[in-house]
């Protein structure tokens, strides 16, 4: 069965049944699926491409991707940022090689094309050649992406030309960010460079695992919990006082014990360090998010980023395929950190979430069979049950956005796919189709939910 393509009545709907709880096995190896995807998905929505920390000075650029298509960041002297292809309108060779760097102009090894830092054709080898009129400068420079735009220190870009605001598209999820962004004076900082890993594995299984997974690490990660902390297990959860909460596919699950994922860091003084700010962080974002910082918790930012609040690894889940991605990861931390602080975190980062760590092996060996196992020519017909706790969605005073209760569930994995769905079967490229209403049991409904747009 080929797929619907753009101008037709897509037919993803076949592939989930959110309201039931299952998930065609398909969506994680079938190439045509993965190719819709990257139109899309990843050519329409905003995607992480930097943090401002890695980019303190003009001229400071750094290249990435953003879905399969590589681009290039890069700092403006009036301060602003500028994204842009990073392929030469001459025969599309890549045109920066560098990971990052300072630089007043890039040049490509083809042909010798050259390009200011804002992208734009500067001169040419042998340029002698192009006689009048050959070519207009103004319009051969380094494609530009649409948009760009930051929430407190994120730097995000996006393809589309219109539809959303990034503040839209993030939403109340914003309310949970600043848990992270914003939980001391002075903002996050990312440190210690970026470390690169392939996985074989699609890149649903990664975003997924973060964005509410909490149910895998007291099993799979048991025993490395209990190497790092003289043998204890991992600590229980309290299903009453945990929560799934999700908005526009975005995920954050978390306890209110605040200790959690610091106690699984293995760093006693990162311990102390937040209890200490405990109290300001009170003041700043209120007793709950407070209270919140720290438990036993995991988040994803639709639709290929994720980050553990405590444990401070952020990383970035890159598409090479339906079966394999490239894992980004960094170390996150408060500016106003002490250095000897900022030391420990980045040491229990690299043992618990680095391409050596001790629960990274365990999870990329889950993924990478998941999603081997997962296309077999029998096996690809079964469905994924995810039903747990989907009659546990609750109203809360205080908690924005759709709202589960108990760390136990699947409902912000529910919320992404429902996201994913809406995306990949919208047929008006201008809007989102309106979510039905009334709600129905179970299906993670998005409130405010962005729309698509052409390219």
């Amino acid at each position: 069965m080929r797929l619907e393509r753009i101008g037709r009545e897509p037919e993803f709907s076949r592939y989930m049944d959110l309201k039931e709880g299952w998930l065609d096995r398909r969506i994680f190896s079938d190439a045509e699926i993965y190719e819709e995807e990257l139109y899309r998905i990843f050519a329409r929505s905003w995607l992480f491409v930097a943090h401002e920390s890695q980019l303190p000075k003009a001229g400071d650029f750094l290249t990435t991707h953003m879905g399969e298509d590589a681009v290039i960041v890069t700092r403006q002297p009036d301060g602003s940022i500028k994204v842009y292809l990073n392929s030469c309108p001459h025969r599309g060779n890549k045109v920066c090689f560098a990971d990052a760097g300072n630089t007043r102009r890039f040049v490509c090894n083809y042909h010798g094309w050259a390009f200011n830092t804002a992208g734009e054709l500067q001169g040419m080898h042998e340029e002698y050649c192009y006689d009048e009129g050959d070519i207009d400068r103004k319009k051969n420079g380094l494609r530009q992406v649409a948009r760009v735009g930051s929430y407190k220190g994120l730097v995000f870009a996006t393809f589309a030309e219109d539809g959303p605001s990034l503040d839209a598209w993030l939403g109340d999820f914003r309310w949970y960010l600043d848990m992270l962004l914003d939980n001391e004076e002075g903002g996050t900082e990312l440190i210690g460079g970026c470390i690169k890993s392939v996985i074989s594995a699609n890149w649903k299984f990664g975003v997924e695992n973060f964005i509410g997974d909490a149910y895998h690490a007291g099993w799979t990660h048991d025993s490395g919990c209990r190497s790092m902390n003289n043998g204890q297990p991992f600590p229980p959860i309290d299903m009453d006082n945990s929560y799934h909460a999700s908005v526009n596919g975005h995920g954050w699950e978390f306890g209110t014990e605040g200790v959690g994922d610091l106690f699984l860091l293995g760093r006693p003084k990162v311990m102390e360090y937040y209890e200490k700010i405990r109290p300001k962080m009170a003041d700043r974002l209120g007793t709950m998010r407070s209270q919140i910082f720290g438990s036993v918790a995991s988040a994803s930012i639709f639709p290929n980023v994720s980050f553990l609040p405590g444990i401070s690894t952020f990383r970035q889940w890159q598409p090479k395929g339906p079966m394999q991605f490239e894992l980004k990861t960094w170390v996150i931390v408060n500016k106003a950190m002490p250095d000897d602080i900022k030391d420990e975190v980045t040491k229990g980062v690299m043992q618990t979430f680095g391409p050596g760590g001790t629960f990274e092996m365990d999870d990329g060996e889950n993924w990478e069979n998941c999603t081997t196992v997962n296309r077999g020519v029998v096996t690809r017909h079964e469905k994924l049950h995810y039903r747990c706790g989907i009659g546990r969605q609750i109203d809360h005073d205080t908690l924005p956005g759709i709202v589960y209760r108990g760390q136990y569930n699947d409902a912000n994995q529910r919320g992404f796919y429902q996201r994913w769905l809406d995306m990949m079967e919208a047929t008006d490229l201008g809007a989102m189709p309106p979510r039905p209403e009334p709600r129905l049991t179970g299906v993670a409904e998005t409130r405010d939910l962005p729309g698509l747009f052409a390219l």
